[in-house]
Order: structure tokens, then sequence, then C-alpha cells
């Protein structure tokens, strides 16, 4: 009997470890196309730790591949892990699931589009972006998009719903960009610290404009934009430029300066910050961090968040024009409205202009875009809309601009 119930016991560990060692990856649904996975999962998709799985897909008639994926439950719901090719591997060491997403032919059928462009490798984690041009068109103002994620999730995927309606106006080329994650989220030794991701934007910004041309892309005109993180990273890169510079980041007191994660060979820190200065056009942040009383909230032990807070460092207009159209969706729970109006005030009392839009009935991230429904749905419902008033936005700035010129 003493023998049976050790042999019981035995066994039920070894079905406890074999059980620990596996995990279940649940296949999504796919909406106009299939994918093929290898190895073939079982019935109750219970996969051993490690399996390294082959996923390929396949747009159905009159679509496009737009990503495949991983997702796993996480604070703000499933996060997708996107590849931008349709075969890919995927690595089984949680639960997950997987998919693939396909979108109509015709949402890049007038659009060139390069992705995985590095600009710089600070880190581990190489950074990058991604352009959409116009075909057949040339020297084209630049929007360039920062992605959002509480600096801590996403890349510039998440951007790319809106960097397509953008760039089918035709009158913009967009680039898409990522940057480093907060602390050591990217598997770093040294912890990311926030004003080295502003840093990582301006060497975004000078890189685009070191190459613009070749997408058809005219370097002098930058335009801005960016939810929620990038909400604040672009209103950031739009204010602080006057504080690009080489002496640190609070290493000698009250001094803050930005020193651009990339430089084109052969340039001084001044003359890259005088050429921003000029190229920034304006900026389109999206329900974002504007105040130091909300970075405080999110990073209670950092320091020096009244100099990475954009309020803190508006331009006066007569010195530097930066006009600023400001989104929030009136149900948006984390970013509230007056986060935003405390920032409108502070731009119109430098003589900026100013827009704010408040977008009935829409909550955070309406401008983000992933392989489930229900995002492509908020997308498709406020997105698109409001992108076409950014669009227009984009326009008068630039319009007012040529009249200036042409009248000087």
């Amino acid at each position: 009997m003493k023998k049976y119930i050790l042999f019981s016991a035995i066994t039920l560990f070894v079905l406890g470890l074999q059980a620990q060692n596996k995990f279940k990856v649940t296949p999504d649904e796919a909406r106009n196309g299939s994918y093929t996975i290898s190895p073939t999962l079982p019935k109750d998709g219970m996969v051993k730790a490690g399996t390294v799985l082959t996923l390929k897909a396949t747009p159905a008639t009159g679509y496009i591949f737009d990503s495949g994926y991983y997702s796993l439950p996480e604070q703000w719901g499933a996060m997708f892990y996107e590849q931008s090719t349709p075969e890919f591997k995927v690595k089984v060491d949680k639960d997950m699931n997987v998919g693939a997403c396909f979108i109509p032919k015709k949402a890049e059928a007038n659009l060139k589009v390069v992705q995985d462009i590095v600009y710089a490798k600070p880190g581990v984690k190489p950074l990058k972006y991604d352009v959409y041009s116009p075909k057949g068109k040339q020297n084209l103002p630049c929007i360039v998009i920062i992605h959002g994620g509480g600096w801590s999730s996403n890349t510039e995927s998440v951007m790319r719903g809106l960097a397509r309606e953008l760039a089918n106006s035709g009158r913009y080329v967009v680039f898409n960009i990522d940057y480093r994650w907060i602390d050591k989220l990217d598997g770093d030794s040294t912890p990311t610290q926030l004003h080295q991701i502003i840093e990582d934007v301006y060497g975004a910004l000078l890189h685009i404009a070191e190459n613009a041309a070749k997408y058809g892309g005219d370097s002098s005109k930058l335009l801005l934009t960016g939810d929620s993180a990038g909400g604040h990273l672009s209103a950031s890169a739009a204010n602080f430029v006057e504080r690009i510079g080489d002496r640190g980041f609070g290493k000698t007191q009250g001094v803050y300066e930005f020193m651009p994660t990339y430089m084109p060979k052969g340039k001084t820190v001044a003359q890259v910050r005088n050429e921003l200065a000029k190229a920034i056009k304006a900026a389109a942040p999206s329900y974002g961090v504007f105040r130091s009383e909300m970075l405080i909230y999110r990073f209670k032990d950092y320091p020096y968040l009244n100099e990475i807070a954009p309020i803190n460092s508006i331009p006066e207009a007569s010195k530097r024009a930066v006009p600023q159209l400001l989104f929030r969706g009136s149900e948006d729970e984390l970013i509230k409205d007056e986060e935003v109006k405390a920032y409108e005030r502070a731009l119109s009392k430098a003589g900026q202009r100013v827009e704010y839009i408040q977008v009935g009935g829409a909550n955070h991230a309406f401008f983000d875009w992933k392989p489930d429904t229900k995002t492509q749905a908020t997308f498709n419902k406020y997105g698109k809309y409001h992108t076409h008033e950014m669009l227009l936005f984009f326009d008068s700035v630039l319009e007012g601009l040529n009249k200036t010129e042409n009248t000087n």
C-alpha cells in the first residue's frame, strides 16, 4: 500500500512538472486571410516551453498582409508583439495568443512603405522608424509620429493606421518612429532615463532630416505628432529645441541639455540645434502629459521632472513660433481635461497659436492601430476623422508660412 501511495505521489509530481513546462497557445481567428502554424498545435493548445512556432500568413484576394503577432495579457489589455513579415517565428515561453492581420490592398496602393530603418543603437534595442511616402511625389513636408505606451511599451507599429491615413492624403511623407523604453525594459544593464528618450526623438528627427529627400520629403518642414506618452514626447521635442546641447542633463547644477542619440557626421550640436529650430513648424500632441504633476504621479522617484515637462519650456512665439493642435477624448480617464487646458493656456500666454479639440465619446488612445477588432473600430470611428482635422491644421500652418515668405 505504501509503495502504491509513493508511486502515485511520484506520478503526480512528474505530471505536475510536465504541466509547468507547457504553455497554452490560442490561435486567433483570421479575417480576410489565413495563416498556418508549424508544428501543428495539439487539440488542447498546450505546447512545450521553448518550442519555436513558425507562422505563415496568406491574404485573401483584395487584401494585403498587415502584421503577424503574438499577444500577452498586460496592464492595459492585450499587448501585441508584432512582426512585419508574413512568415515569422514565435518562441513559446508564456500562455499566448497568436495570429495575423490583413487590410484592404487599397490602404497602401498609393504608398511606398519602407520599414525598420535603423537610426541609432544606444543600447540593446536598435532604434528604427518606418516611412510612408505617397508614390510619385517629391519635396513634401514631413510628419513625424511618436507612439505612446507609457514610455514602457508598444513600438512604432501601433501608429501605422495613423501613418497610412496621413500619407494617403498625398500631401505629406510620414515617418513613424520608435525609441527606447524606460528603465531596463529593453534589457539594458543601465536604466534608460526619461530625458534619454527625448534624446532618442531628437536623434530620429536628425536622421530623418538627413535622409528625407530619399523618400520624397523636404527636411526643412517637420511637423510632429504623437499620442499619450508620444504626446508628451512630441510636445517636448517641439518645445525643448533651444536646450539641445552637449553639457549633459543634470550633471551640472542648472544645466539640463539634450544630446541627440544620433548626430549627422560633420555637424556640431549648435548646427543641428539651429536647423531643428527652423525645421519644426508645428506639433499635434494627442492626450499627452504636459505638466510635472502628472509626470510625478507616474514616476514618483524620478529626478528633474520639471525639466522634462513641456509646459515649463514653451518658447515665446516672437522668438520661435510652434503652433500646436491638442486632442483629447471626452471620456479619457487617464488624461484629464485640466491637463490639456493648462497646457493650452500656457501656449496662449507665450503667444503661440493653439487649438484644442475634445473628441466627443472617445476614450484614451483612439489614434492607435492593433490587430484586434476593438482597437481598429475605435480608430475608424474617431481616429480617421480627426486625422483629417490634423491634416487641415498642418496645411494651414504651412500655408501661413508660405504667405509670409512670399510677402517678404
